[in-house]
């Protein structure tokens, strides 16, 4: 498939979090215009915001995609919804989130939709993953690379990788 290289983060706190990730993972890889090309390792991580809440299980997925930036977003929140997720609070417990994190080098202000996700350079949990797959990537508003921006970090929750 032709298309514009993405990433996308996964997180669950809920129920079997882990096995949650698998589902989601599975549901994208059958979803029209999406073709999974990397799948990161699972990470076991604490929460952040919110710190009184379950441990996180977070990865990094790199697809291709045939869909606009904005098909593809409402094709992840239809996962999450598909899923059981409700969105009560933010930075809360959740059965699964589905993050879109970078839609190739696009920048992209909208009042719904911000891309890239505008918290990435503060989230270990996000960039440790990201870092295994694409640690090379250039973040389009900052010019750094993944690594570097993992190498910056000020955030030392734990990250810890998951042996499958």
């Amino acid at each position: 498939m032709n298309g514009i290289i993405c990433y996308i983060g996964i997180g669950s706190n809920l129920g079997n979090a882990l096995k949650n990730g698998h589902h989601a993972l599975e549901i994208l890889s059958q979803a029209k215009g999406i073709e999974i090309t990397i799948v990161s390792s699972f990470y076991k991580t604490e929460p952040v915001g919110i710190e009184n809440q379950n441990l996180f299980i977070n990865a990094v997925v790199e697809i291709k995609t045939a869909l606009s930036t904005r098909n593809l977003f409402q094709t992840l929140q239809n996962i999450e919804k598909d899923m059981g997720r409700k969105r009560e609070m933010k930075g809360g417990p959740r059965i699964i989130d589905l993050d879109l994190l970078f839609y190739g080098q696009e920048v992209i202000q909208d009042a719904d939709l911000i891309v890239p996700h505008p918290e990435i350079q503060k989230r270990r949990f996000v960039l440790k993953p990201l870092c295994e797959i694409a640690s090379y990537f250039i973040h389009p508003a900052f010019g750094v690379s993944i690594r570097g921006l993992k190498d910056r970090l000020s955030d030392n929750k734990m990250v810890e990788m998951i042996k499958e």
